[in-house]
């Protein structure tokens, strides 16, 4: 599944070689030269990770993610800094800024692409490709099947969207807005009731595999998946 990467970075050549080799691996990339572009960027709407360059014109990339990190909307977007500044004082300065991982120039882009698809494993898994399973279902973003041993389940886009994600977040409850912003994208505005509307589905489409009772309600709170 293909990840929405925002790309901060001021030498036109570096932009171009990043941007060729991020389309190549499948995921979606928005670019700004500056700062404050990335900040209106950001604004619109949240990408899956941000690529971040250091020296920049105007506000630095330090400055920048010490900004992220500081906004309750924007505190845990992954960051990945990308600068030619290679002593280990100046790593261990981007990593206290908030970076997740820091990648110094010249760079292999393949070893780029890996360090992107390692920090949305754990960051966002929602935004790979791997697939997950739970309580004795699979669900394959590569080809877009969800699996009960050898049934298929059928699911909408949006159904399919919510199920990965919270596949990908067991446990956890999920409040009404949480969802709406990681799966229809917190740049959409629809009512909340709309997640209850999908929850049903959801759970419609899984009761003849008899996982509906993967989906909880949390009474007051959301919802959660768990296969206990």
């Amino acid at each position: 599944m293909s990840a929405t990467i925002l790309v901060v970075e001021d030498e036109p050549a570096i932009q171009a070689l990043i941007e060729v080799n991020l389309r190549r691996a499948g995921h979606v990339v928005h670019l700004a030269a500056d700062a404050e572009t990335a900040r209106r960027l950001v604004h619109e709407a949240l990408p899956d990770l941000v690529l971040l360059d250091w020296m920049l014109p105007g506000m630095s990339g330090g400055d920048f993610a010490r900004l992220l990190r500081s906004e309750a909307r924007t505190r845990s977007l992954p960051i990945i800094m990308l600068t030619a500044r290679a002593e280990e004082r100046d790593k261990v300065k981007g990593l206290e800024l908030g970076a997740d991982d820091y990648v110094t120039k010249p760079f292999s882009p393949r070893e780029l692409v890996a360090r992107i698809k390692a920090v949305l494993r754990r960051q966002a898994p929602q935004a790979t490709e791997d697939a997950v399973e739970l309580g004795g279902l699979r669900l394959d973003p590569a080809t877009h099947r969800i699996t009960a041993g050898a049934v298929e389940v059928n699911l909408g886009p949006t159904e399919f969207r919510l199920l990965h994600f919270m596949m990908t977040h067991p446990e956890r409850v999920h409040g009404r807005s949480q969802l709406l912003d990681q799966v229809w994208g917190d740049h959409v505005f629809v009512e909340e009731r709309t997640v209850d509307v999908h929850i049903r589905r959801l759970r419609a489409a899984l009761e003849a595999t008899g996982h509906d009772g993967l989906i909880q309600t949390v009474r007051g709170s959301g919802y959660r998946i768990s296969a206990t």
